[in-house]
């Protein structure tokens, strides 16, 4: 890097000193830090173009997420189950590899009726985290409020069908008040998944009991803390719980504090594109803690 010139130096010496510590500095800062703004956002803006033309998708946005968060959020569900990290790593990798679901998604969207509004492409974005806490905790029974598409519900259901072939079966519960919610939920993923069409309260009031809980449906506080208080009851003394909306409210955390659970948010990162991104409000228990002397949260053998 070239060495800055006498006038060069004399203006950083003089000049930025000056601007800073007067009044007049206010003013002439001004385009100075807008440019350093705009610095920020202006890559946003021209993904934003670029997705608004060549994208589908209205709602329930799908990307990638960095490398980082990658790593980040196998951190995340390292520290909360109790496996390694190479271990959580391993499951995310898992999926991200999984090229028969990939294949699936994309033809099933394809052949939708929905098309118009999916994409072609298969990205999970924060779902590797639910992946990686199902495939680690081996659960009997996941819940998932509020389906779509059925991204989560295809996602969640090859975490269980891996989950058979080793030894430790279960059951995924959608429910959702859209008819035609869940196209992606065909067979393979069918068979150890269903979707309960309705109010996802009355619908979860048919569950006797759960471990796993995905909130994921009516985005308001008030909603989103009903299905928690109706829950509650249901999970066993280590059951998990998984929130879609903590990036917009607190009730997760708040309910956590009051229910003596542990609380922590990871939040996610997209790469390449405008929408900032949501996260994962994750509730658990000190018990799940005991997956690092070999049982896991739910009672199968821990990953190690």
């Amino acid at each position: 890097m070239p060495h800055d010139g006498p006038i060069t130096s004399f203006l950083k010496k003089k000049v930025r000193p000056f601007l800073l510590k007067a009044n007049l500095g206010r003013v002439v800062l001004i385009p100075v830090r807008l440019s350093m703004a705009l610095g920020y956002y202006t890559p946003q803006l021209k993904r934003t173009v670029t997705w608004a033309v060549s994208s589908r998708e209205a709602t329930n946005f799908t990307f990638e997420i960095t490398h980082e968060n990658c790593e980040y959020l196998a951190h995340t569900v390292s520290a909360i189950t109790g496996v390694s990290y190479s271990a959580a790593m391993g499951y995310v990798n898992e999926l991200q590899g999984d090229d028969a679901l990939k294949r699936h998604v994309i033809e099933e969207t394809r052949k939708s009726r929905m098309r118009h509004c999916a994409d072609e492409r298969c990205a999970f974005g924060r779902r590797l985290g639910w992946y990686a806490f199902v495939r680690i905790l081996k659960p009997h029974v996941v819940v998932e409020t509020g389906v779509d598409k059925g991204l989560g519900a295809v996602t969640l259901c090859a975490a269980l069908l891996r989950n058979a072939t080793e030894g430790f079966p279960g059951r995924y519960f959608g429910t959702d008040k859209d008819p035609d919610a869940g196209f992606l939920l065909t067979q393979p993923y069918r068979s150890v998944g269903e979707i309960l069409y309705g109010d996802s309260i009355q619908s979860l009031r048919s569950i006797p009991e759960i471990d796993i809980f995905i909130n994921d449906s009516d985005h308001s506080a008030e909603y989103e803390r009903r299905e928690y208080e109706l829950v509650a009851p249901k999970l066993g003394s280590n059951g998990l719980i998984l929130g879609d909306n903590s990036h917009c409210t607190d009730v997760l955390a708040r309910f956590s504090a009051e229910r003596g659970r542990q609380f922590i948010f990871f939040r996610e990162q997209p790469k390449d594109h405008w929408y900032p991104g949501a996260g994962i409000g994750i509730s658990f228990t000190r018990n799940m803690l005991a997956a690092s002397n070999g049982v896991s949260a739910i009672g199968a053998p821990a990953a190690v």
